[in-house]
């Protein structure tokens, strides 16, 4: 049976007179991998905050199981929606501590038994054991993501949003990290949203796509809207998609 997780509806957003989403609508469903693609400036970002509550879109409605989030509050949000941002940086705050922030949707008048059992579980599950007393400001790139991920996933969200969840990671981090993503998406049944610049990426660990041009949604669907043709009319290049082992891979011309 399919679920609907999140339905976007008529979103249109603009920063002063500038538009920059223009009614943009599509659905979700429960435990996707979905990546957002398109060039910078298109939207992408912006509408991960509206589906997010952090900018509230002139136009349109969000949609989680059929709640919309305007009608939620901020606490209730916080439990249906992890939210992984575009930048992070390291602080003197322990892993551990950091994580457990995620927690406080959930904690009433001190921190509980469950809660600290579901860091405890997220931090075995991201191979983060080793690192929870270490200052954040201490890590790596990759191992800060997968903390910042960890803070979001014991939220026990629904809905788990990414903004370019790979920038600045090496090639090993870059492969690790989304195969965590969609691992924990299939496992636990949450439907990831991905803010993505690698198309090759996108192309290997997600279900669906949503290309944006220009603030409007220009495709939408599985593979097979990434063609040579969309790709060059989305970013203007020229490609080739070939097979390589079994995985689609984008090739410029």
């Amino acid at each position: 049976m399919i679920i609907i997780k999140l339905s976007i509806n008529g979103i249109e957003f603009s920063y002063a007179s500038k538009k920059i989403l223009k009614n943009v609508s599509f659905n979700v469903n429960e435990g996707e991998v979905f990546s957002i693609l398109g060039v910078n400036g298109s939207g992408k970002s912006t509408l991960l905050k509206c589906i997010n509550r952090i900018l509230n879109p002139k136009k349109g409605t969000v949609l989680i199981d059929n709640f919309n989030i305007k009608e939620m509050d901020n606490s209730e949000l916080a439990k249906y929606i992890g939210y992984v941002p575009q930048k992070s940086s390291g602080n003197y705050m322990t892993v551990f501590d950091t994580v457990l922030l995620g927690r406080k949707p959930h904690i009433k008048w001190e921190v509980s038994k469950r809660d600290l059992e579901v860091v405890h579980e997220v931090l075995k599950l991201l191979e983060l054991e080793d690192y929870m007393l270490k200052y954040t400001k201490e890590l790596s790139g990759g191992e800060l993501q997968k903390v910042i991920i960890g803070r979001a996933l014991v939220q026990e969200p629904k809905l788990l949003l990414l903004d370019e969840p790979t920038n600045n990671l090496d090639i090993k981090n870059q492969l690790e990290v989304m195969g965590i993503i969609r691992s924990i998406s299939k496992s636990k049944d949450i439907t990831s949203i991905l803010v993505m610049h690698d198309l090759n990426l996108a192309l290997r660990f997600s279900d669906k796509f949503a290309l944006l041009k220009n603030g409007k949604i220009y495709a939408v669907g599985g593979e097979e809207v990434i063609t040579p043709e969309n790709i060059k009319n989305i970013y203007g290049v020229e490609v080739h998609i070939e097979d390589v082992r079994g995985y689609p891979i984008v090739v410029p011309v």
